[in-house]
């Protein structure tokens, strides 16, 4: 007589596992660009390649799924369809397919996206950070990470550190930066990376290229018309850094 409830217990338990292995909940970031931005060290190249998406914030519970994509936001509605497939609804009326694996999330290619891959990060417990926020530092973090030695410029001799939330120190006429990964900022730097350095309330768009363990850092020389929009060339180079 013991047996059956062991059955009932075990199929529980075993639907239970099935239903979890594709939960979507959670913060999904696209770790395959971060990887490939980090080995090349061409940011933008690399978030083109294996983007342009770069953060899903997903709760099933609410029905509701988000991404980022480093300059736009979106919000759907998220339905179940089978087999861990899962179903985004945004304004407009068009839709994005996902399929959830574990803490793999593929977004299916559509008419939009190509295909794109995500890992979680995390799973949904209490309030979220800022969607892309989690991108973001995880990105600076292996981008950036560590100490960087001044070998040339202002500050020459000194550390540098970069943190995963956008500070920055021991960079003379800085305390906070931002990579640029999409939008406005990518369109008037070109083909070229470029990073926000702020102290205060004034900042100003700098150039870098990144190199193995070598960060060069130019000023952004502006070659538009005034009535145009900014079209920024890399000018005089400020810095050379080197990752200790």
């Amino acid at each position: 007589m013991r047996l059956l409830p062991l059955l009932i217990c075990s199929i529980l338990l075993a639907g239970c596992a099935s239903n979890a292995k594709h939960t979507p909940d959670g913060i999904w970031i696209n770790q395959a660009a971060i990887d490939a931005a980090a080995e090349s060290g061409r940011l933008r190249e690399s978030l083109l390649a294996y983007g342009p998406n770069l953060e899903w914030q997903i709760a099933s519970q609410h029905q509701q799924a988000s991404y980022s994509n480093g300059f736009e936001l979106a919000e759907g509605h998220l339905t179940a369809l089978a087999d861990g497939h899962w179903q985004v609804s945004f304004y407009g009326d068009y839709q994005e397919q996902l399929h959830v694996a574990g803490n793999r999330l593929t977004q299916i290619a559509s008419g939009y996206w190509p295909e794109q891959h995500f890992i979680r990060l995390t799973d949904s417990t209490g309030t979220p950070p800022p969607l892309g926020a989690s991108f973001e530092q995880t990105l600076y973090r292996a981008y950036l990470g560590g100490d960087w030695l001044i070998e040339q410029g202002p500050g020459q001799g000194g550390l540098v550190r970069f943190s995963p939330k956008g500070e920055v120190a021991g960079l003379p006429g800085a305390e906070r930066y931002a990579l640029c990964l999409a939008g406005d900022c990518a369109a008037m730097s070109g083909e070229h990376d470029s990073i926000w350095l702020q102290l205060g309330d004034q900042g100003s768009p700098w150039l870098f290229v990144h190199e193995g363990n070598q960060l060069r850092i130019f000023e952004a020389e502006n070659r538009a018309q005034f009535d145009e929009m900014p079209q920024y060339q890399p000018g005089p180079q400020r810095w050379r850094l080197k990752r200790r």
